[in-house]
């Protein structure tokens, strides 16, 4: 596990000198663990270095939890591209990172940080305040009371202000970026909630501010999370999941 997540989100192979380096194993062993990954397709020889294999990916998508949900998540995703033309994200809490799930976009889609599979902050996202918002207080207090990095000039840093974003998510529903994870784009994100009240996603819509109104696009962004809960509440009627 040390050895697999050596590998960020952004990087395809890497060395065996910077495996090492970031790992702290020594080299005879390592040279076996990685001799013994590749033989199982954990990793893959990519010239002199190594990347992750394609067994990761296998071993992936047989996560049953994540994979229904992203399933299920698909077409109401695809509705809101083909309305928007623009980046459409599903997204999970994870701790106190979001973790995104689902990217849908097209040839002409903004340069979000966002990447499948990668996680980005609760506290500067449109999909992570959605998340947040609607959080066990617990979470949000422990967001509030850490270190709130400024990623651009617009991210909120302030607790307090922050704190009061926060309940009129809750209340209104809906929640906007407006450059503050990443300078260039805006966003809208809704909470998947299902009938108890649990949220359990989020779906967000993304683009360029020359070209996109968030605001515009509030009650497709809406309409799209709570059709997907109904589905999720009507698959854990169908299953006995609970």
């Amino acid at each position: 596990m040390t050895v697999l997540y050596a590998f960020r989100i952004d990087e395809s192979a890497l060395p065996f000198s910077e495996i090492q380096r970031r790992t702290g194993i020594a080299k005879g062993t390592l040279h076996g663990v990685l001799r013994d990954m590749v033989a199982v397709r954990l990793l893959d020889r990519a010239g002199t270095g190594y990347l992750l294999g394609g067994q990761l990916f296998e071993l992936g998508m047989r996560a049953s939890v994540e994979r229904s949900l992203v399933e299920l998540a698909i077409p109401f995703l695809e509705d809101l591209y083909v309305r928007t033309s623009e980046t459409v994200h599903l997204g999970v809490m994870e701790g106190i990172e979001v973790v995104y799930l689902s990217k849908i976009g097209g040839h002409r889609q903004a340069r979000a940080p966002s990447k499948l599979g990668g996680r980005m902050p609760l506290h500067c996202t449109a999909i992570g305040k959605a998340l947040l918002a609607n959080a066990d207080p617990s979470v949000r207090s422990t967001v509030l009371a850490g270190a709130l990095r400024r990623h651009t000039p617009r991210t909120i840093v302030q607790p307090g202000v922050l704190n009061r974003q926060l309940d009129r998510i809750m209340a209104e529903g809906v929640a906007f970026e407006y450059e503050e994870s990443a300078v260039g784009i805006v966003c809208v994100a809704a909470p998947v909630r299902l009938a108890g009240g649990e949220v359990v996603a989020a779906i967000s819509v993304t683009g360029p501010p020359a070209r996109f109104d968030p605001s515009a696009h509030t009650s497709s962004v809406r309409s799209a999370a709570d059709h997907l809960g109904t589905v999720l509440d009507q698959r854990r009627g169908l299953t006995g999941d609970t």
